[in-house]
């Protein structure tokens, strides 16, 4: 939008919400649809016409898929052949897919590049991305398209609406004087801010080379998950808050205990973030505690 394109924003609004985009509603560039990805026939007709898909929308969830084995399959594998389909009537070309560092599962190479294998995913989430990826690939040399793809680290920011540092929050406004820790604490990963994630995905996208590019995405640290417990409790000025821990070196099952990316590809190519993991958590942490509790 602040370079004048013309944007679709297609959404069912699961995770998203409406006040993200009401600045835009009503701008002639603009245009928003609710609806699903599974809803083919209408996600046929809203392709017409466009040049480039930034396909954003899966369901995030990793811990869901222990549960219920169908909803990334569903939601992000088929959602993903859909928006392939639907390119491949209608003659778009260009896709830019958020992937994730969980299709690298348990990686014995930390910073883990690009490159690594084989790519053996711990949980259906992982295995749904990368499915994803390779439907993605095939389309590209099948039918002349090209692809940028972007495995990410966590991101962070202010309009998040899952993941650790908006559950602490939500735990502690209910209870502030004891906060549930999945794990023992010491899985310890690579945040990165959104503001950086957008940065680095536009940049790929117009500095890519090649018909299929992959790169990863995130901070050059990381930190563990007693430290991001300790910046929320500093952010919500508690004090004497008692940590509870479940146990174990994983959250969940299919959680990777530890995960830091190479992002080397992309910095080679020019681009690097501005923030590191300690700043993004606690950037988060702030807007999210404001948001969430007034």
């Amino acid at each position: 939008m602040e370079e004048n394109n013309e944007v679709i924003v297609y959404d069912n609004l699961s995770s998203g919400k409406m006040k993200f985009i009401e600045e835009h509603l009503g701008k002639k560039n603009f245009k928003f649809v609710k609806d699903d990805l599974l809803n083919k026939e209408r996600l046929n007709k809203e392709m017409k016409n466009v040049d480039v898909v930034f396909h954003v929308a899966a369901n995030p969830d990793v811990r869901l898929g222990a549960s219920d084995t169908r909803v990334h399959m569903e939601q992000n594998v088929m959602a993903t052949y859909n928006v392939l389909e639907a390119m491949r009537i209608n003659g778009v070309r260009e896709i830019v897919f958020t992937s994730t560092s969980t299709v690298y599962g348990e990686a014995t190479k930390i910073p883990t590049p690009e490159d690594y294998g084989p790519l053996i995913p711990i949980s259906l989430y992982g295995a749904s991305k990368l499915g994803a990826e390779a439907f993605i690939t095939s389309y590209v040399h099948t039918f002349d398209m090209k692809a940028v793809i972007y495995r990410f680290a966590n991101i962070v920011g202010p309009r998040g609406t899952h993941g650790v540092i908006y559950d602490f929050i939500m735990k502690l406004k209910k209870n502030p004087r004891e906060l549930e820790i999945l794990g023992d604490g010491t899985q310890t990963k690579s945040y990165l801010y959104v503001k950086d994630c957008v940065d680095a995905i536009m940049f790929g996208y117009k500095n890519r080379k090649k018909d299929v590019e992959i790169f990863n995405i995130g901070s050059e640290d990381w930190i563990n998950v007693r430290k991001i417990a300790d910046i929320v409790v500093e952010e919500m000025n508690l004090s004497d808050v008692k940590y509870v821990f479940t146990g174990g070196s994983r959250g969940w099952k299919g959680d990777v205990p530890k995960m830091m990316l190479s992002i080397e590809r992309i910095k080679s190519y020019g681009w690097s973030p501005e923030h590191q993991s300690e700043e993004s958590v606690r950037l988060t942490a702030r807007h999210l505690v404001k948001e969430l509790t007034g």
